[in-house]
C-alpha cells in the first residue's frame, strides 16, 4: 500500500489543483507521523494512506481524502485543530476532529453531588468509549463523510487487527460488529459492511469462523459448477431477448453464510440444503431493461412465490435500489437473482458516498433526495439534546438506527421508519414525544390493536390520544410486557418520571424549606439563601433539600451569616454621647459601632434574624425582629435604625412553644433535650388543658442563633407525646416595646 497507489488514483478523477491539495495533506500528515510506528512495526502512516485509498477507489472529493490522511494528527502527534484550520480549511478540520476520539483531559467528569464543585475524576474506559462514540455520530449527523472516514479507518485496522493483545481484539471486534457494521449497512455501503463483518467474525467466533469456511471451500467446485451453468444459460436467454447485461455469480460473505446456517439450523435445515447460498447478479443498462430482463427470468425459471422484492420503485432508506426474485434454477434448485442498473450497482455497494458527488454538484433535485432519504440522521441530533448519559445515547442509536427496519405508515399516508419489533407506542413517540405520553389506545390497518403489537411493513398506524393529559404507564418500561422496542421511547419516559419526581422534590423542599423558616420566625427569602449557598435560584435550592442533597441545618448556617446592611439615614445624632458605648450583645448599629443596644422582649430576636433597631428616649437602641407586631405599628419611623449582627459568641433569649400530650415525665424529658443541645433555660412554664388531656409549655432559652434553635427544634419533636414546637409570636403591645 503505497502513497503512490493514493496520487495515482487521486489523478484519475480529480482536477490537477485538487490532487495538489491532497499532495499537500500527505506531506504533512508524513512530517507529522515521522518516526512512528504501528503494532505491526510498519511506519504508521501506512495506516492513513490506506484510509485515504479506500475512500479515493470509491471516488470521494478532495477535502475527504486530505482529512483522511490527517485523521489521526490531533489525537497523535499535538497538532491542533486551529493549526489544520489554517493550512487546509475549516472543512478538514472540522472531519478530522469529528474523527477524533475524544482527548483525556475531556474525558473527566465531575462529581454530580458537589454543588461546590469537585475535583475531576476519569471516567471508565466504557464510558471513555461511550462518549468518543457519540462525539462521532454526532459529528456524522452534520456531515456524513465523517462516518465515512471512520469506516474506512476502522476497515484498515481490522485488517491489522492480529498484531494486537487478544483482550483489544475482542473489544475492537464487538464494537465494529455492533456499530460500525451496522452502521455501514445503513448507510448503504454493502462492501465494507462484509468485510467489517467478516473481519470481526474471525476474532469474535474463531472456531465458527474456521467451520463455515471449511464447509465453504469443501462445496465450492459444486457450487461454482452450479453458478456456471445459471450464468451461461440466462445469458443466452438475454440475449435472444436482445437485452445487454453483464451476469455474475454473487459470492456469499463468511459471516452472513454463518448467521443462515443458524436460521436453517435452528429449523432443522442441514447446511446441504442451503442452496439459496447462490446468487446470481445481472447489471442492464436502464431501468426499462431491468423489468424486460425480469421477465424473462419468470419465463425461463419459475418464481418462488412470495420471494420477489422491487426495491427499484420502492427503494431502502439507505438509497439502495435493485429487483430481488428467487426461482426454481436448474436441477430443481432455488436460486436468487438480483437485477439492478451499473449506477444501481454502485449505490449498493458504496450507499452514500456513491451519492457524495451529487452534494458537490448541480443535480440540486438529487441533493434533494439525498437529503431526504438520510432524515433519519437528524435523530442523533434530537437524541444529542434529550439524552444527557453516553451510554444512554448509544443505546438508543443501537436499537433505533442500527436494527433492521420496518416502514409504517400514518394515516395521512406519510412513511415512517421503525426498528423492527416496534410497537404503535413506539410509532407515537416517534411522531411526538406528547402523543407518546398520552397514548391510550392504537389501530393498526383500521382495526383497534393492543399497545403492545408489533408493527410489520405496510400497516397504516393510528394513535388515539387522551382527551386530558395522563402520561405514561410504568408498565411500559417492563420489558417482560412487550410495549417499547425502541430505546429513544424508553429514554423519554423514564425521563417523564424522572420530572415528576423531580417536581415532588422541589415540593417537598419547598415545604421543608418554608415550614422551617415559619416556626423559627425568620423572614428571609428562598431566593436570597440559594444566592448565599450558590444555587441558581431558589428551585435548584428545594430540589437540593428535597432529595437530602443538602440538610436543612445548612440552609440555617446561610441565614445566621450577615446579609448586605442597609446605609443608615442619619438619625444616630441624637443619641446621647453617654450612650455610645459598645455592648457585648453582638449587635452594631450601623453608623455607630459603640451604640448602647439591646434586645426587645417582646420579639427575643437572636443571632441570625432580620433585625432593625428603634432609639428609645435616653436607652439606645432597642433591637426587634423586622416582622415584629410593635415595629410594624409605630408610626414614628424616623426613630428606626438599621442594625446587625456583629459576632456570634453571644447568646440571646426566646421563647419557645411546646404542645404536647400530657403525661408523667414530660417535662424532665424537655429539659433533658434542651441541656443536651447546651441550650440554658431562663423560665418554664406550663398550661394544661383538662378537657384534650393536652398541654402548652413555654420556655425562654438563650441559644446561639437560629441554627441552634433549629437543632432544638428538631430534637424536641423526636419527645414522645410532643405535637408541635415552635417560636412565640410577637405578644406585646407597641406602646410595650417603645416604652423599654
Amino acid at each position: 500500500m503505497s502513497a503512490a497507489q493514493l496520487i495515482a488514483r487521486a489523478r484519475s478523477y480529480l482536477p490537477p489543483d485538487r490532487v495538489g491539495y491532497v499532495q499537500s495533506a500527505l506531506a504533512f500528515a508524513t512530517e507529522a507521523h515521522d518516526g512512528q510506528k504501528r503494532s505491526s512495526g510498519e511506519p504508521f502512516i501506512e495506516h492513513p494512506v490506506a484510509t485515504a485509498l479506500y475512500l479515493a477507489n470509491i471516488n470521494l472529493d478532495s477535502t475527504t481524502l486530505a482529512a483522511a490522511l490527517l485523521h489521526d494528527v490531533i489525537e497523535d502527534t499535538g497538532v491542533t485543530k486551529q493549526e489544520l484550520e489554517k493550512d487546509f480549511g475549516a472543512d478538514v478540520a472540522r472531519l478530522v476532529d469529528g474523527v477524533t476520539k475524544l482527548k483525556r483531559l475531556d474525558l473527566l467528569s465531575e462529581d454530580p453531588d458537589n454543588k461546590n464543585g469537585s475535583a475531576p475524576v476519569p471516567l471508565t474506559a466504557e464510558a471513555a468509549r461511550a462518549a468518543s462514540l457519540r462525539k462521532m455520530l454526532v459529528a456524522m449527523a452534520s456531515d456524513i463523510r465523517v462516518v465515512l472516514i471512520k469506516l474506512a479507518d476502522r476497515l484498515h485496522n481490522m485488517k491489522t487487527l492480529r498484531h494486537l493483545s487478544d483482550d483489544r481484539q475482542q473489544r475492537i471486534a464487538r464494537e465494529t460488529l455492533d456499530i460500525y457494521a451496522p452502521l455501514a449497512q445503513r448507510l448503504g455501503m454493502a462492501d465494507i459492511k462484509w468485510q467489517l463483518e467478516d473481519e470481526a467474525f474471525k476474532y469474535l467466533l474463531p472456531r465458527q469462523y474456521k467451520s463455515v469456511s471449511r464447509m465453504i471451500s469443501r462445496k465450492r467446485t459444486e457450487r461454482e459448477r452450479y453458478t456456471e451453468d445459471a450464468v451461461r444459460a440466462l445469458g443466452e436467454a438475454l440475449n435472444e431477448a436482445g437485452i445487454d447485461c453483464t451476469i455474475s455469480g454473487r459470492p456469499k460473505h463468511l459471516y452472513s453464510t454463518y448467521q443462515k446456517l443458524q436460521r436453517y439450523q435452528a429449523r432443522g435445515r442441514k447446511f446441504d440444503e442451503i442452496y439459496d447460498l447462490i446468487a446470481v447478479r445481472v447489471i442492464v443498462d436502464s431501468t426499462a431493461d431491468c423489468y424486460a430482463c425480469l421477465g424473462a427470468v419468470h419465463q425461463m425459471w419459475r418464481p418462488v412465490p412470495g420471494e420477489f422484492d422491487d426495491y427499484i420503485a420502492n427503494p431502502k432508506e439507505n438509497l439502495y435500489q435493485s429487483l430481488h426474485t428467487s426461482v426454481i434454477g436448474p436441477q430443481g434448485y432455488p436460486l436468487e437473482v438480483q437485477i439492478r442498473t451499473d449506477e444501481m450497482h454502485r449505490v449498493a455497494e458504496d450507499g452514500v458516498a456513491a451519492h457524495w458527488t451529487y452534494k458537490q454538484g448541480e443535480a440540486e433535485n438529487e441533493d434533494e433526495l439525498f437529503d431526504e432519504k438520510l432524515t433519519w440522521l437528524k435523530q442523533l441530533l434530537e437524541w444529542q439534546r434529550e439524552m444527557s448519559g453516553d451510554e444512554e445515547y448509544l443505546d438508543s442509536v443501537k436499537t433505533d438506527i442500527l436494527r433492521d427496519q420496518v416502514f409504517v405508515y400514518t394515516p395521512a399516508g406519510d412513511v415512517i421508519d421503525l426498528p423492527s419489533s416496534s410497537t404503535p407506542l413506539d410509532f407515537a413517540y416517534r411522531i411526538h414525544t406528547d402523543l407518546g405520553h398520552n397514548t391510550v389506545g392504537a389501530t393498526v390497518n383500521g382495526k383497534l390493536m393492543p399497545l403492545n403489537t408489533q408493527l410489520h411493513n405496510g400497516d397504516t398506524v393510528e394513535i388515539r390520544k387522551a382527551r386530558t393529559p395522563r402520561g405514561p404507564s410504568l408498565d411500559w418500561l417492563n420489558s417482560d410486557l412487550g410495549y417499547l422496542a425502541t430505546a429513544s421511547a424508553r429514554a423519554k419516559v423514564r425521563l417523564w418520571f424522572r420530572r415528576q419526581e423531580r417536581d415532588a422534590s422541589i415540593q417537598r423542599g419547598h415545604d421543608l424549606l418554608s415550614r422551617e423558616l415559619k416556626r423559627l420566625g425568620v423572614r428571609i427569602s428562598a431566593s436570597r439563601i440559594a444566592e448565599k449557598l450558590g444555587f441558581g435560584d431558589d428551585t435548584e435550592l428545594e430540589e437540593a433539600l428535597g432529595t437530602g442533597q443538602i440538610g436543612i441545618g445548612k440552609v440555617l448556617e446561610s441565614v445566621t451569616q450577615n446579609f448586605p446592611p442597609v446605609e443608615t439615614n442619619g438619625v444616630l445624632a441624637d443619641i446621647p454621647a453617654n450612650l455610645r458605648r459598645q455592648e457585648r450583645t453582638g449587635l452594631v448599629v450601623m453608623g455607630a459601632p459603640n451604640m448602647l443596644t439591646r434586645v426587645a422582649r417582646c420579639c427575643s430576636p437572636v443571632y441570625g434574624d432580620e433585625i432593625a433597631g428603634y432609639i428609645t428616649r435616653g436607652r439606645g437602641v432597642t433591637v426587634h425582629r423586622t416582622n415584629c407586631a410593635n415595629m410594624r405599628s409605630t408610626d414614628d419611623h424616623d426613630r428606626l435604625v438599621p442594625v446587625a449582627w456583629g459576632h456570634a459568641d453571644s447568646t440571646y433569649p426566646a421563647r419557645i412553644i411546646v404542645n404536647a400530650y400530657d403525661r408523667v415525665g414530660l417535662l424532665r424529658d424537655i429539659t433533658h433535650y434542651v441541656s443536651a443541645e447546651h441550650v440554658n433555660i431562663h423560665s418554664m412554664s406550663s398550661h394544661e388543658d383538662p378537657d384534650t388531656d393536652s398541654c402548652t409549655v413555654t420556655l425562654t432559652v438563650y441559644t446561639n442563633g437560629v441554627d441552634q434553635l433549629s437543632r432544638l427544634f428538631a430534637r424536641l419533636e423526636t419527645v414522645e407525646g410532643i405535637l408541635s414546637v415552635s417560636r412565640a409570636n410577637e405578644g406585646e403591645t407597641a406602646a410595650e416595646a417603645v416604652s423599654q
